[in-house]
């Protein structure tokens, strides 16, 4: 596969997830304390079950095509793309160390210290992806492509 289409292919899921992460932390994760405490469990476990579909596939391409940007990349842009990787390294440590777990807790009970634990922990998360989603745009730079 060319450099070019490698980057481009790349750039998708990252931005893809950079956007939907933001979402995520601004609009959809605030709005879990608007949901009433009864209410609350069936709500989580529907969240759970309807955002997994939509995050999982993207964030497995996502980690396929960064390995294999890092090492189809030219030496000027291997530590960028090494970079990148340690990026997934944080988002994935933090979602499967910190937001599944309170997912977790929450399709149990409405555990208010979980629901905050939830949204600023996934700061974490929301700053990884969007440094990601600026590596990957840099990838796309011309400079960057001819590299």
């Amino acid at each position: 596969m060319s450099w070019p289409l490698l980057v481009v292919l790349h750039a998708v899921p990252t931005l893809y997830l950079c956007g939907l992460i933001w979402f995520v932390q601004v609009v959809h994760y605030p709005l879990f304390a608007a949901v009433g405490e009864r209410e609350f469990v069936a709500y989580e476990r529907v969240h759970c079950r309807r955002i997994t579909p939509i995050v999982l596939p993207p964030m497995v391409a996502e980690l396929g095509l960064a390995l294999w940007l890092w090492f189809a990349a030219p030496p000027a842009v291997a530590p960028w793309a090494g970079a990148g990787l340690g990026l997934l390294a944080i988002v994935w440590g933090s979602t499967f160390l910190v937001q599944v777990p309170c997912h977790e807790r929450l399709g149990l009970t409405a555990d208010a210290v979980a629901m905050r634990r939830l949204v600023l922990s996934n700061w974490v998360r929301t700053a990884a992806w969007t440094l990601r989603g600026g590596l990957a745009v840099g990838f796309l730079l011309p400079g960057a492509v001819a590299a």
